[in-house]
């Protein structure tokens, strides 16, 4: 029975085979097309593919027939240019056009020494080689010459001419020596100029409107006429050496200056006492004998002098700073970061050990030593002068010490070193919060004479407590209180000299961070 159904199941199935096995039949005309279409495809493909390499083939051939033929040309160039530079620079020579023959010179170190080398094996060679010896002999001949003029020039002290040879050095390759030598004769006009300036300012009369200031402006034409020498002669410097090399040229120059530099700050030590009158202070702070104590306002010019000093410093080496960081920046815009470390740690080098640096940092370690003890006898004379005129409401010495501490604060300030700004931050800020802060302590300690103290015992208290959080302990005396009114009037304006303490330290925190912005 199962055979029996699926036999019937088998023929039910007959026609759709049937027109299944139709419909092939009328497909294979069309896929006998497609198969002959495909074997023209095929040989179509395979015609061009080997068209494509041939011609591939014969270009490649043509590249290499061309980049041999650039060769030959090149090298005929090369022939003709040697013989062009040696008969050029035999010329040159002889009717003294030196930045023709160095031009020359440039043109035969810039030729391609392996084909000049492959030339020599030629049948040529014996004249090749005659041209090459005619050429390094005159190379030699012409930087002994250049050299030779651009010493005549700066002996004469003739700039157009120093610096016509100063631009054939690089041409030569001589890239060092011609800035080595261009920077021997910039220093010596720094030095000229520097020693008239120095020697105008000893001869000058002390009743002068800057007499005070002498050793400071005489420093400041000093960097003034280096910064001068930098803008006029850079773009020379760039553009017949390249960029990168400015920091040679400054290096050479900021040796001069710090030699001239100490001569002018040796000067200023000598003709202002400044060492001997440090001594003398360090003296008076160990000691604190009022017989052989410094008057604070003899100390007033030279603290002055000295923070323009550093300041003029600063700003001379922040310009050098910008110049050879900029200059660096174009000339290393294709060196490797190694490369680039390196310059900046020169740079970084010559800025911080350079004896300018060092020497100012010296007069500013004195000077804050100086500082310090202009500003605690100020304060004490403030102290001990303090008045309070009737219907005042604070006394004279809350004015005269704030104006004091900003003095010292603004004058560490127009150094601009940082390291000197910070120590006369510190010691004011130590010298308010003990001595400046114990003398308002003290004032307060006295009380209210009033019958009913206790009333007010808690607002003394207060009183008191604020000022001890934000002043420290100090060494001044004060004078008693006699009458019941005048102690209440004391008592009273002790509060209100804290009050305004109080806000003129917020006001000179506020103008600092102002200024230091």
């Amino acid at each position: 029975m199962e055979i029996e159904v699926e036999l019937e199941a088998l023929l039910g199935q007959q026609g759709a085979v049937e027109n299944k096995m139709l419909s092939l039949q009328r497909m294979g005309p069309n896929l006998q097309l497609i198969e002959g279409d495909a074997q023209q495809l095929s040989g179509m493909i395979t015609f061009t593919c080997n068209l494509a390499e041939n011609v591939s083939s014969k270009v490649r051939q043509l590249d290499l027939a061309k980049s041999r033929l650039y060769q030959a040309i090149q090298r005929a160039d090369d022939i003709l240019d040697l013989k062009f530079c040696m008969d050029g620079v035999q010329s040159a020579l002889k009717n003294e056009e030196y930045e023709q023959a160095a031009a020359h010179i440039h043109r035969y170190l810039c030729l391609d020494k392996s084909v000049i080398e492959l030339s020599r094996q030629g049948k040529e060679g014996s004249m090749i080689d005659a041209n090459l010896q005619h050429l390094q002999e005159a190379e030699k001949q012409l930087k002994v010459l250049v050299g030779e003029k651009f010493d005549a020039a700066t002996k004469a002290g003739d700039l157009p001419q120093v610096e016509r040879f100063f631009k054939i050095f690089p041409l030569l390759g001589l890239h060092e020596e011609g800035i080595s030598k261009f920077s021997a004769y910039l220093c010596q006009q720094i030095a000229k100029k520097a020693e008239e300036n120095l020697n105008l300012a000893l001869g000058s009369e002390s009743s002068e409107r800057r007499a005070t200031l002498l050793f400071a402006d005489t420093l400041t034409l000093l960097f003034e006429g280096i910064a001068r020498i930098v803008e006029t002669h850079q773009p020379i410097l760039e553009t017949y050496y390249g960029p990168g090399r400015l920091y040679m040229l400054i290096k050479h120059l900021q040796s001069e200056c710090d030699r001239q530099m100490e001569k002018v700050v040796d000067k200023f030590i000598q003709q202002r006492d400044y060492q001997r009158k440090f001594q003398r202070v360090q003296s008076c702070i160990m000691r604190s004998s009022s017989s052989e104590k410094i008057e604070p306002r003899d100390l007033d010019p030279i603290l002055a002098e000295v923070t323009l000093m550093s300041a003029r410093t600063e700003l001379y080496l922040r310009f050098i700073k910008r110049r050879i960081t900029s200059d660096f920046e174009v000339g290393d815009s294709m060196a490797s970061e190694e490369i680039k470390q390196e310059h900046q740690q020169n740079l970084d080098k010559l800025l911080k050990h350079c004896l300018l640096s060092r020497s100012m940092q010296e007069l500013i370690g004195y000077y804050i030593t100086m500082e310090e003890y202009y500003m605690r006898e100020s304060v004490n004379k403030a102290v001990a002068m303090d008045t309070c005129e009737r219907g005042q409401l604070i006394s004279s010495m809350v004015d005269d010490v704030f104006y004091i501490v900003k003095k010292c604060i603004g004058r560490a300030l127009s150094s601009s070193s940082i390291d000197c700004l910070c120590a006369m931050i510190n010691l004011s800020t130590t010298m308010m919060e003990s001595d400046f802060r114990e003398v308002l302590c003290n004032k307060l300690r006295m009380g209210f004479p009033a019958t009913t103290l206790q009333d007010i015992q808690r607002g003394v208290t207060s009183a008191v407590s604020i000022v001890h959080s934000s002043l420290q302990q100090g060494k001044f005396d004060t004078k008693g209180i006699e009458s019941n009114d005048e102690a209440k009037m004391s008592f009273l304006v002790s509060l209100n000299n804290v009050e305004v303490c109080s806000e003129n330290i917020m006001t000179l925190k506020k103008n600092l961070e102002v200024y230091t912005l």
